[in-house]
């Protein structure tokens, strides 16, 4: 029976080709017409006239006496096709759900008869491939004549947007010329809902047609009554009982199928198919935008997918559905910000983010590799979000779960002994979490980190545990603390680091009784303390775990090498310890004297010894946390910029201040403070000694002025009034003021090795001999060692280019033969004397000197010669000028690339030759900028920047080949350029249509990167990640091989600078140290 029923629907589907010639004058049309009819005549003349046809015969008879919606007289020859189909169809359905009711009612054979190699036996409604085959086309026949046709404007995707027969079948049938067009739609839905029950039929008919008969439930159940006075046939309206019925359809629908691709098809339904030229519009086809009402139905629908378990990880499998494992941030971030966003169709916005905020957590802990990027991406975002927009409702909802574990750390009670108060479970889901979202998402905020902030002295005892044993915890809690420490506002870094250090009282750590036990699966756990009875280990416990806390967190220090955290806290501490010294005489006055015990009650005696000892105690805990930073941390870590140093100084000399005011005039010796203090006056000597300092360093060095003042004026010993007074007037001058002692005065080694500035006056004999007695008995001053040999270099290189250019001005002619001969017709002559005035140029011949203009002019000129020898030559030559006299150079030669040639004499119809041999001189001079790019490069990069906007292509690409030049001798100067310049070249890439242009703007990049190095990632810290997406496109997207070439370089550049970032070379070293 199955055989013959398929056979049935093989006759009415077979291709027009097989069942009807075709004339050459029928149209397309036409001749589609005449095959449906030609097959429905063959069919039925088989049925009558075939034997193997007739059980299939009473079949389709039996069908079409409970079909109370089978036409037989009708004249339309498509619906008499369509109807014919589902007869054969329902048929089928038929015969196989009987056949199916038969087998589960058979007994199942014997267990003997069974043996380990038989497969089980298949039920009757499995269809082989050919079948299935032969009843897919039969449903594609069945929603494309009777279907798609009667879907409303925008309801659906139109079959003209799919293939060029669903163009063919929209002009055929016209919906509005049918008189039961809305009630063949109901039939034709209603119909394949019924084959759908049956599990073999019900995939055929929803893997390719669901989003059609979604859009024909969504149409029948919920389009808008029309008005019964209108004319036009198709306003017929359907009764109550079949739009209820319709509903209930859809959303027996719904729940059945997979909830990802039914968010799909809602989504395809809400958003409407695109019309792909106007040609299209003008032929007739459907509108593609969605009518109001499925908009607001397919959003209701969507909110309630949303709101059911699973609900948002069946959304977020229907968006990035088909990826290929790697994140769509784009996509990822719009899923984000829509569940971050509460519909309106739902009830209760505090229900909805307690529903949703639960989902966000299941998708950070998924196992699976292919997904648990994507959805860790779109967790990671959407946490963010509600984090810092909808804080009211990602405090109980998101934060309170999320970092419970960490919470109940803080809070833990004492009636849980001998449990574990947090399993190790919890608290590496915990941890990774908050690794996840605030470390790797790394979109620091002020609430973001506020909300950090309550957990993370938990988060320094667990890695101070961590550190003491292996566990997979410690990397995660050290990048969550670096974290907070690198992003967070300085007063709050400052006030954790005295709380995790000890100097400020301890709160939010782990509650007392309680401390951290290792996990038996290399993870941590909270358990209860065990009593300790003896004291003295008590005691013991209590400093060591002190000790290791501080150790830790020296090395949390150490690791923020490029950041101003560790001398920021180091300076505080020394400010501290200044304001403690000035109080601590008083006190200490204070605490001498006599008590009148008898007028004081026991509580307030106690509470003075009380304040005494607290006093003292924060005083030795801040000594010490200063001598474990001393110890423990470079210098290069701790001061690592002037201003710190200078702040270091003030507090040094702040407090030699004090000592002197606490003396009171009375010469105190103490030879440890005075060598302190020449060794910082010393430092401030180096400083002030350096190479030119900018107006911030003199501001801040403004607050050394007056303890200088009071040092010079009130210390005992001479040498250090004197270089105080020396170092007060060079500050307070900006530098106008240098004397000629200073780096002697800076480094005494002694009170024996100072020889003071009268000295001078000595006969030279003695003098020797008192110099020769210094330098054996105290070590030379770095500075003045350094000071002598720059001298030394200086004399040396004088003398040589004196001599050099004594020899060249011999060997030479005149300089104005050397003129004349540059306006020589004679090529040879003319380039041979250009490339001598060059040379003149780089020995800086004082006559090139007066003469710069006539030089300048006359290489300009030489510039717009025709033979390559002449102009090459002249090239080099303005290179060399503008090399050697940049600020008076370049202004014009700038002009001159942008505008063209400025001499009056100048071809202009050559100005673009022109403007190109220009853009050479101009990438010549940025090589030879070397060091001094950052200061002098500036006009040439503005310019470059608004080349690359001309309207020539040539103009464009030698503006980027000279940016490129530029740019790899920048160095951090391009930092605050940085955002400028990737947008530049992004918008080039993506959208220049000349591939000269976009080679150009990749090998911009790849110059960046290869000039930058290893301090890419410091000075391209904000745009790195779009100069990485855009070379991506490339590689992707642009049809250019060269530039894709060129893109595949800079990429490899990437890969290195990130490669030796992550990776860095392991250096093998034994430091020895010589103990004094």
């Amino acid at each position: 029976m199955t055989t013959a029923i398929i056979s049935a629907l093989n006759v009415l589907t077979k291709p027009a080709g097989e069942a009807s010639g075709r004339n050459a004058q029928t149209s397309k049309e036409e001749a589609l017409l005449l095959a449906l009819q030609a097959n429905r005549e063959v069919l039925l003349e088989q049925l009558h006239s075939d034997h193997s046809l007739q059980e299939a015969k009473e079949l389709r008879k039996d069908v079409i006496a409970h079909a109370n919606w089978f036409l037989n007289d009708t004249e339309d020859v498509i619906w008499s096709f369509v109807q014919e189909c589902l007869l054969l169809l329902l048929s089928l359905a038929r015969h196989l759900s009987a056949e199916l009711e038969l087998f589960k009612q058979t007994p199942a054979p014997s267990a003997k008869l069974h043996t380990p190699e038989m497969a089980p036996p298949l039920p009757p409604d499995v269809l082989s491939f050919t079948q299935q085959k032969t009843v897919g086309a039969a449903l594609q026949f069945v929603v494309s004549f009777g279907l798609c046709p009667f879907l409303a404007p925008g309801v659906g995707v139109p079959l003209g947007h799919r293939s060029a027969f669903g163009a063919m079948v929209e002009e055929m049938v016209n919906p509005h010329s049918a008189v039961r067009a809305p009630h063949q739609l109901l039939t034709t839905t209603t119909i394949l809902l019924r084959l759908a029950e049956l599990s073999s039929l019900a995939t055929l008919v929803f893997t390719r047609h669901l989003g059609d008969v979604m859009a024909a439930l969504c149409q029948l159940g919920y389009q808008p009554q029309k008005s019964k006075t209108s004319s036009t046939n198709d306003m017929q309206e359907f009764s109550e009982e079949e739009r209820r019925n319709s509903r209930e359809a859809l959303q027996s629908l719904l729940v059945k199928v997979y909830q990802p691709v039914v968010i799909k098809e809602l989504l395809i339904l809400q958003g409407g198919a695109k019309q792909s030229s106007p040609e299209a519009r003008s032929s007739g086809s459907r509108s593609r935008t969605a009518p109001g009402w499925l908009r607001r139905l397919c959003g209701q629908l969507l909110s309630e997918r949303l709101m059911q378990p699973n609900g948002v990880q069946a959304v977020v499998r229907a968006i990035l559905q088909g990826g290929t494992g790697e994140s769509d941030w784009k996509k990822c971030d719009g899923i984000a910000k829509i569940l971050t966003a509460c519909p309106q169709q739902s009830a209760s916005a505090d229900a909805y983010y307690e529903q949703v905020c639960s989902q966000i957590l299941e998708l950070l802990h998924l196992k699976d590799t292919f997904t648990a990027q994507q959805f860790q991406c779109v967790a990671t975002r959407t946490a963010l979000y509600l984090i810092q927009d909808k804080t009211s409702f990602a405090q109980p909802y998101l934060l309170l779960p999320l970092l419970g574990p960490l919470y109940h750390c803080i809070t833990a009670a004492d009636d849980v002994h001998g449990q574990v108060a947090v399993e190790e479970w919890e608290m590496t889901r915990c941890v990774e979490d908050i690794n996840k979202i605030w470390v790797m998402g790394n979109s620091p905020s002020t609430r973001l980190l506020g909300a950090l902030e309550e957990v993370l002295p938990v988060v320094f005892t667990l890695f101070c545990f961590t550190k003491q044993n292996v566990s997979n915890l410690r990397g995660p809690c050290q990048d969550i603390l670096l974290w907070y420490l690198s992003h967070a506002e300085t007063s709050a870094v400052l006030s954790l680091l005295r709380q995790l250090s000890g100097l400020k009282d301890q709160k939010n750590d782990v509650a007392t009784g309680f401390h951290f036990t290792p996990g038996s699966n290399g993870g941590v756990q909270l358990s209860c303390r065990e009593g300790c009875s003896d004291e003295d280990d008590a005691l013991y416990e209590k400093l060591s775990g002190e000790q290791w806390r501080l150790e830790c967190l020296m090395h949390l220090l150490a690791e923020l090498k490029d950041s101003d955290v560790p001398g920021d806290f180091f300076l505080d501490l020394l400010h501290e310890l200044t304001s403690w010294a000035a109080v601590a005489a008083e006190e200490e006055e204070k605490d001498g004297q006599q008590l009148d015990i008898a007028s004081m009650t026991l509580l307030e005696l106690e509470q003075q010894q009380q304040g005494c000892v607290a006093r003292q105690s924060h005083a030795l805990a801040l000594l010490h946390l200063l001598a474990v930073m001393v110890e423990s941390l470079q210098h290069t870590v701790v001061l690592r910029k002037n201003i710190q140093v200078v702040d270091f100084i003030d507090s040094l000399l702040q407090r030699a201040c004090i000592v002197l005011e606490k003396a009171n005039g009375v010469i105190i010796e103490n030879p440890i403070e005075n060598q302190t203090l020449s060794m910082g006056m010393g430092l401030v000597a180096t400083l002030l000694s350096g190479p030119q300092l900018t107006v911030d360093v003199y501001s801040s060095m403004s607050r050394l002025l007056r303890p200088l003042e009071t040092l010079s004026q009130q210390h005992p010993e001479v040498f250090i009034q004197e270089l105080a007074s020396n170092l007060r007037a060079i500050i307070a001058t900006h530098g106008a003021y240098r004397p000629d002692n200073l780096t002697s005065g800076a480094f005494p080694g002694s009170k024996d090795c100072h020889v003071s500035p009268n000295d001078n006056n000595l006969p030279s004999m003695r003098k020797n001999k008192i110099e020769t007695k210094t330098t054996q008995t105290c070590p030379p001053s770095p500075l003045s060692l350094n000071n002598t040999l720059q001298q030394s270099h200086i004399k040396q290189s004088t003398s040589s280019e004196g001599s050099l250019a004594g020899e060249s001005s011999r060997s030479s002619k005149a300089f104005s033969d050397w003129l004349l001969e540059a306006c020589h017709p004679d090529v040879p002559t003319r380039a041979f004397a250009l490339r001598n005035l060059t040379q003149m140029v780089r020995s800086k011949d004082q006559e090139i000197v007066q003469a710069q203009e006539k030089v300048l002019t006359l290489f300009l000129e030489n510039l717009e010669h025709e033979d390559s020898f002449v102009y090459l030559s002249a090239i080099q030559g303005l290179a060399s000028l503008a090399d050697f006299y940049p600020e008076r150079i370049l202004e014009r030669l700038l002009k001159d690339f942008q505008h063209g040639s400025s001499l009056s004499t100048s071809n202009k119809g050559h100005s673009l030759e022109f403007r190109l041999k220009m853009g050479e001189v101009l990438m010549r001079a940025s090589r030879a900028m070397g060091e001094l790019a950052p200061h002098i490069g500036r006009p040439l990069l503005s310019v470059f920047l608004r080349g690359t906007r001309d309207s020539d292509q040539s103009i464009r690409a030698s503006s980027l080949s000279n940016l490129g030049e530029l740019c790899q001798r920048l160095d951090y100067a391009l930092g605050p350029l940085a955002q400028e310049m990737s947008s530049c070249l992004t918008a080039l890439i993506k959208t220049e249509k000349e591939a000269e242009v976009r080679r150009a703007a990749v090998h911009v990049i790849t110059l960046l990167l290869r000039g930058l190095s290893d301090k890419t990632t410091q000075v391209l810290s904000d745009v790195l990640l779009d100069l990485y997406r855009a070379l991506k496109w490339v590689v992707r997207a642009d049809p250019d091989e060269v530039a894709v070439l060129h893109a595949q370089l800079a990429l490899e550049e990437l890969d290195d600078i990130m490669r030796s970032l992550i990776f860095p070379k392991q250096k093998l070293e034994k430091k020895i140290v010589v103990l004094p």
